[in-house]
């Protein structure tokens, strides 16, 4: 039976119709993104373009079953849209390896989609996907997992957005994946160290295939050479194991000739800092009087980390080499295994212009790294294709927030609840989202947008913000009643090209102010349309600006309410709650979901938790035997 017939069975011939047509851009081609692109393709959705900036790992293999070992080091999105196009050699489906982030994806690339799903495993892109769409007015498909915990829900008019919830500052666990080409934070440091480095070196090594020729043709000579090269490195490094050139070795590998190759691709660093290549011989010459035994709680000087890691390496080597044991595993209580891993994370840090953290922060963080289960990523794609099929189709009053939530002491591990309505004050959803035409960046500046918003004010698309207004950027103040320093500047030399937003609000207020005065106004920067009279400057969107009711009174008791007072849709719910980077999953170990602790609740409630009849914010736990209240 076709997908086609399928659907229409399921779902009605005008959902299937709108399937085939509908356009789909999906984040993110990891462990949730390889299953989604297989469910998408095999869905009946026949326009699909996939972005992704990382390229294939080893470590990869165990959960992303789109890549073979012959795609090590290719672009995850484009081996992955090959692989759908083989499922389905008639589907309309594009790969781009690239940062979400960058200009080229502005608020117009947004507007052509029907529906965005993301698969990402960092919060900052996220918050910035979240934000595009809103400016784009396309619905959104947020996804993450956790271990055993997963979690999918649905961003459109009249739900709530990505920001309502507030994301805990603090976080007690990481995401295993990491950016391995460019990585942004101390964990992605850590995280190779520790899953990609000692693994390969010291940890269960898989056998690298040479055998290749039957896999060869003229697309893809490059590819399998670059792979023959980095399988006769591996090999070397295992070859050097117990020689007094292992460090040697493993540093040109892994912090000079790597890094060389990285710096090779000039696109990869056209909005980024380029990494530094190191050299050992420099390296060893400067860290002569180093300590192999530096302080616990001060972040490491390059030379330390340097003698560190010659040291821990030649002693990981001499455990493995001497045949007491066989293939070495992480153990953050290991003191050369930890060693090891904060030396070469430190090491790493440096290169790419990473703040540095001491070998006590990489315990914590490397010791709460979660590790990724093939099974949860699958039950999140398919509930992902579920509920695309039904926002394409227009019901979307009828998707659900819907959790993983694995548990031995439950007869079900896939629990819902309804979307819920944005939160009145999120500072995100709230705004107004328009798009602000420039015909030409380096002629226009930003006193000539102040003067065409002060120009709308007195025609019917006025934005209702009065004479005194403040345009920001992010946390960069442009203009104000007291600063104008920037007025003659043009837009190209503030910076602010395509896909940048700034922020228009009113700056002064008024007891009487309508609702609509008072909320603050996204612009989208976009380029001219493509007719010929078009004008220097323009907005856009004022016909899908929303009206907005009045913002609720502040709650004047925020204690909670008697457990009595609570009334759940469903006597058996489990509400996990937190803030994982690692594809956006609410976290809780998957152990004690039913008995979440009160410290834990205080520090992880309000990013989904339950919700329930009370005009107080929503602070419950719900288990099956009884509800925790934190507050």
């Amino acid at each position: 039976m076709r997908t086609t017939e399928q659907l229409t069975r399921i779902f009605g011939q005008e959902a299937a119709d709108r399937v085939s047509t509908a356009r789909l851009l999906v984040v993110g081609a990891g462990g949730i993104g390889c299953e989604l692109l297989k469910d998408l393709s095999m869905s009946g959705f026949q326009h699909i373009e996939a972005v992704d900036l990382d390229t294939i790992d080893l470590s990869n293999l165990n959960r992303q079953f789109l890549f073979q070992r012959r795609h090590i080091k290719r672009p995850k999105a484009e081996v992955a849209i090959q692989a759908i196009r083989d499922f389905n050699p008639g589907i309309d489906a594009h790969a781009r390896q690239a940062n979400i982030k960058e200009p080229t994806f502005d608020v117009d690339w947004f507007a052509q989609f029907d529906l965005v799903l993301n698969a990402l495993d960092n919060l900052d892109a996220r918050r910035h996907v979240n934000a595009m769409c809103l400016a784009a007015h396309v619905p959104l498909i947020e996804s993450g997992t956790a271990g055993y915990l997963g979690q999918v829900t649905v961003i459109g008019d009249g739900t709530e957005c990505f920001e309502c919830q507030p994301k805990a500052a603090e976080r007690k666990t990481f995401p295993i994946c990491t950016i391995r080409s460019t990585p942004s934070a101390p964990i992605h440091c850590i995280v190779w160290a520790k899953n990609y480095l000692f693994a390969q070196l010291f940890g269960e090594r898989l056998d690298e295939d040479e055998d290749m020729a039957a896999e060869a043709d003229a697309d893809n000579m490059e590819e399998l050479e670059q792979l023959r090269e980095e399988s006769r490195a591996l090999a070397n490094l295992a070859d050097a194991m117990g020689s007094p050139e292992f460090a040697r070795v493993v540093f040109d590998k892994v912090f000079s000739s790597d890094i060389a190759r990285l710096l090779s691709m000039p696109d990869m660093w056209e909005h980024r800092q380029p990494p530094t290549q190191l050299h050992y011989d420099e390296m060893e010459a400067t860290s002569s009087d180093a300590s192999t035994s530096p302080a616990t709680h001060t972040a490491l000087s390059m030379a330390d980390a340097f003698a560190l890691f010659k040291h821990t390496a030649a002693r990981l080597a001499q455990r493995l080499t001497s045949g007491d044991a066989g293939a070495l595993a992480f153990d953050k209580d290991d003191d050369d295994a930890l060693h090891f891993v904060a030396a070469t994370a430190s090491l790493r840090s440096y290169v790419f212009g990473i703040e540095q953290t001491s070998i006590f922060e990489t315990k914590a963080m490397a010791g709460n790294i979660i590790p990724a289960i093939a099974t949860t990523n699958a039950v999140v794609a398919g509930m992902m294709v579920t509920q695309a099929i039904m926002v394409v189709s227009g019901q979307l009053p009828r998707c659900h927030t819907a959790y993983v939530a694995y548990n031995s002491k439950r007869s079900r591990c896939v629990l819902s609840e309804p979307l819920a309505a944005p939160n009145p004050r999120c500072s995100v959803c709230r705004r107004r989202y328009l798009t602000l035409r420039v015909a030409d960046l380096s002629r226009t500046t930003l006193g000539d947008v102040v003067d065409y918003l002060h120009m709308l004010a007195e025609t019917e698309n006025s934005l209702h913000l009065g004479e005194d207004i403040s345009v920001v950027e992010g946390s960069r103040i442009l203009y104000d009643l007291d600063f104008e320093d920037n007025m003659p500047k043009s837009l190209e030399e503030l910076g602010l090209g395509r896909g940048k937003m700034i922020t228009v609000a009113r700056e002064d207020f008024e007891d009487d102010l309508p609702i609509a005065a008072t909320i603050p106004v996204v612009l989208s920067i976009a380029g001219p349309q493509a007719a010929d009279d078009s004008p220097d400057l323009d907005i856009e969107g004022f016909e899908l600006i929303p009206e907005f009711a009045p913002l609720p009174p502040p709650v004047a008791d925020e204690t909670a309410p008697d457990a009595d007072q609570l009334h759940f849709a469903d006597d058996d719910v489990a509400v996990v709650v937190g803030d994982s980077d690692d594809e956006y999953a609410p976290l809780g170990h998957e152990e004690n979901v039913d008995n979440i602790s009160d410290e834990l609740a205080k520090r992880k409630l309000c990013d989904f938790g339950a919700r329930y009849e009370s005009p107080v914010k929503r602070r419950a736990v719900a288990t099956d035997d009884e509800t925790t209240i934190s507050d």
